[in-house]
C-alpha cells in the first residue's frame, strides 16, 4: 500500500483583491518596498 503525502504550500504573496497577505514577513532591507508587512526578526540566539 501506498503512502500519499500532501504538499504543504506556504503563505500567498497576495489575497484576492490584491492586498499582500497580512500572515507574510518581510526582512528589514525591504520594508520600504511593503510597508503593511510586518518585519521579521530573530531572537539575539536564533
Amino acid at each position: 500500500m501506498e503512502n500519499i503525502k500532501a504538499i504543504k504550500p506556504g503563505p500567498k504573496p497576495k489575497t484576492p483583491d490584491g492586498t499582500p497577505d497580512e500572515r507574510r514577513r518581510v526582512n528589514p532591507e525591504n520594508q520600504p518596498k511593503h510597508p503593511k508587512l510586518k518585519p521579521h526578526k530573530h531572537k539575539p540566539n536564533d
